[in-house]
């Protein structure tokens, strides 16, 4: 059954993101803080040069305002909500670097690494000291076992987390496709979170309703970009949730855009080297390919939400919550 609280977070966040929308977008505008397109990449997008991006701070701020209120009573969504605050500062961080400080590369890689490999450690220390439980990984369609090897677990938090991470960033490349992707998994939480009473609903469900109240904004043609400020903290709320639910072994399915999106980036830079210039792909990640394939934005958005959705279903399927 779903609960008030549920009901309240979604409205909330909703409300908050859909009301500060216009305030931000035209701020963000004034700043000149616009995304870039590559004139080698698909040429449509070229008229999206000069679109304000950092839009994640509209996100992050949802989710923050509307977790606040209900943190005293589910502690825990701090772990999740420690996960995506981290890695979207390590965003804005980029962001800014780079649109506003007009310095190309943002973070270095080292830098960003470093980073991601510090809020990781935190929210290592974190479960291993306040909720070990999170270290369980529920195996699916087993009925209910599940594994437990900390000199296993603890070092995969790391491969996951990054994994996810990187994943959702790399998701976010066409307009409403990281959102509406992203969406659907929030869902997806907040129904294993009632099902099972782990007691995080209200962090997805706020998720849920900033996401809806920013894709107003951000579907095809979008007028914010979310940056790398709201992609990798999604990222980091995927992952945070994950573990919180013990599923991150069900990432790779109802996360399998995600997956995707990453692994053929690796092919394609692999396949580059290997034969000395020739590409796997048109264009990586992924969505790109399909672009130059002759798909629409919205074609593409629509079936990487769809997709989405049923791998959901499987993924319920398997906990049979």
């Amino acid at each position: 059954m779903i609960s008030m609280e549920v009901v309240l977070s979604l409205l909330i966040s909703f409300a908050i993101s859909v009301i500060l929308s216009p305030f931000v977008i035209p701020f963000l505008r004034k700043l000149k803080v616009g995304n870039t397109e590559r004139t080698d990449g698909v040429q449509s997008h070229l008229k999206k040069s000069g679109t304000p991006t950092m839009g994640g701070l509209i996100i992050l701020i949802s989710v923050l305002v509307t977790s606040l209120l209900f943190i005293g009573r589910y502690p825990r969504i701090i772990p999740i909500l420690f996960l995506t605050l981290g890695f979207g500062i390590i965003g804005f961080l980029d962001d800014y670097l780079k649109v506003v400080l007009r310095r190309s590369d943002g973070l270095l890689p080292k830098q960003k690494f470093l980073l991601q490999i510090v809020v990781t450690t935190i929210f290592v220390i974190y479960i291993l000291v306040v909720d070990p439980d999170c270290l369980l990984i529920m195996l699916p369609f087993t009925g209910g076992m599940y594994f437990d090897c900390v000199w296993v677990t603890v070092p995969l938090v790391y491969l996951v987390v990054l994994g996810t991470v990187n994943g959702v960033n790399f998701t976010d490349g066409l307009d409403g496709l990281a959102t509406g992707v992203t969406t659907m998994v929030a869902v997806f939480f907040t129904v294993v979170s009632i099902g099972t009473k782990a007691g995080i609903e209200p962090i997805t469900a706020a998720v849920c309703g900033a996401l809806l109240g920013f894709l107003l904004f951000n579907s095809h043609p979008a007028q914010v970009f979310m940056g790398d400020t709201g992609s990798l903290a999604l990222g980091g709320f995927v992952a945070g949730c994950a573990y919180v639910l013990q599923i991150p072994i069900l990432i790779p399915v109802f996360g399998f855009i995600y997956m995707i999106e990453v692994i053929s980036v690796i092919i394609q830079v692999l396949y580059f080297k290997k034969t000395g210039g020739k590409r796997f792909f048109k264009m990586a990640p992924i969505h790109h390919h399909f672009e130059l394939c002759g798909w629409s934005e919205t074609q593409i958005v629509s079936a990487f939400t769809v997709i989405t959705a049923l791998l959901c279903v499987i993924s319920l399927c398997g906990l049979q919550v």
